[in-house]
């Protein structure tokens, strides 16, 4: 949530910068619902100063003039009725600053959509193959290691099934992936829950913006998160941090559930768009001014973990119009799929300024006697499966069928390669 000072102090910055995300907000609507509220609050306010007055003067008097005590009966009543009017322009009022999106930085890169994004380098080179890589859907043929016929019988189309060495591989992921961000990284591993209320899906910004793409059970009001982010910006809801707590870096292994409607009808083969998949998210509270820097620590930390699987990447700087509602500046990590042919997203990493914290109410104190600021919040996927799992097949495949597995993991899935069932 954008500050409403920012809003009256600079309406044409907001205005261009609603203009280079391509969204369209009535801001003159906002402004009027404010000046509308602080003047109902200014009328009550004479209001209770009169009744004050009046009611000490009564008290004074012998005889009560009964006219005078209508009189008060009645501003008692407009002061009930402007209340009433303050509460509902206030809840309209909150309602429509939820729907802005986050301020972009300065510095950011204005483009009109994805194709203007900017590739700040590439890591690694394909490989050159002896023969036609296959895309996973067909390499899993033979390996057997993918399910979609079960996932589709057990949930439903976008869904599916691991199996065997495919199951330990991503376990193998996740348990390298949590081990290296706690014992290398400092991040402490929080264990979030795949439900939470309203008000959390509200605080990370996916409420009411993203409603259509979400899970939800009506009859507890309870949402499945798309993210574990979403869960981790509400940890501190309505905290007031001390400052030699921050920054807070966490990291959390959760599943993560999309509706995808936005992409009906694209990319149905394979697990790269799926309902229901896997991720390890990192997660950091900072000062604000350590947020920039934050933010190239975190997308160090991402590219580390490309490079110690060995796979080609490309790291890109999102457009103005590309970047996620509640971020002010994301880069993508990208891998290159050499059987799809195609880059694919693993990890957004994206500085959210104070857009988080305002509105899930999360506060600090540098010293004790200091005034509340609001801290910077940002976070990245460390990594996304199935994604991961995809560029792994595709780019270690071997002529025979036979996949290696990258040499980081081996202790963890105890097996060094992943061969077909008739080898």
């Amino acid at each position: 949530m954008i500050d409403i000072n920012l809003l009256r102090s600079q309406k044409d910055m907001v205005a261009q910068m609603m203009k280079n995300r391509s969204e369209d907000v009535d801001l003159d609507h906002i402004l009027e619902l404010d000046v509308t509220r602080r003047n109902l609050i200014q009328i009550v306010d004479e209001l209770r100063s009169k009744r004050n007055k009046v009611s000490k003067e009564i008290a004074q008097m012998k005889e009560k003039p009964p006219e005078l005590i209508e009189e008060m009966r009645q501003v008692g009543e407009n002061i009930k009725q402007t209340e009433e009017k303050i509460r509902n322009n206030e809840q309209e009022l909150h309602l429509k600053l939820l729907e802005i999106p986050n301020i972009l930085e300065n510095d950011i890169l204005i483009g009109h959509d994805e194709s203007e994004n900017k590739v700040i380098h590439t890591w690694g080179s394909p490989i050159g193959y002896d023969f036609e890589p296959k895309p996973h859907w067909e390499i899993n043929d033979t390996l057997n290691i993918i399910d979609f016929e079960a996932g589709v019988k057990v949930s439903g189309s976008r869904f599916f099934i691991l199996r065997d060495q495919g199951a330990k591989l991503e376990r193998a992921l996740i348990n390298w992936m949590l081990d290296t961000h706690t014992n290398q990284n400092k991040f402490e591993e929080i264990q979030v829950p795949a439900l939470v209320k309203q008000e959390t899906m509200t605080g990370s910004g996916n409420l009411p913006k993203f409603e259509e793409n979400l899970y939800r059970d009506t009859d507890d009001d309870l949402w499945l998160i798309p993210t574990a982010e979403v869960p981790l910006t509400s940890i501190h809801h309505d905290d007031i941090l001390n400052g030699n707590e921050l920054p807070k870096y966490y990291v959390s292994y959760a599943p993560s559930f999309r509706k995808e409607k936005t992409s009906a009808g694209r990319d149905t083969r394979g697990i790269k768009r799926v309902h229901q998949f896997n991720k390890v998210e990192l997660y950091k509270i900072v000062t604000p001014e350590t947020s920039k820097s934050e933010l190239h620590s975190l997308i160090s930390i991402v590219e580390s973990l490309l490079q110690e699987l060995g796979l080609h990447y490309r790291l890109l700087e999102l457009c103005s119009s590309d970047i996620g509602f509640q971020s002010a500046q994301s880069f993508d990590l990208e891998v290159w799929a050499p059987g799809s042919k195609e880059w694919l997203e693993v990890s957004s990493c994206s500085n959210c300024l104070d857009f988080q914290s305002r509105r899930a109410n999360i506060k600090f104190k540098r010293e004790q006697s200091s005034r509340t600021e609001y801290p910077h919040t940002l976070n990245g996927s460390a990594l996304a499966l199935p994604r991961i799992m995809i560029s792994i097949l595709e780019t270690f495949q071997q002529i025979d069928g036979t996949v290696v597995i990258p040499e980081v993991l081996h202790k963890y899935t105890g097996f060094t390669e992943i061969k077909p069932n008739n080898l």
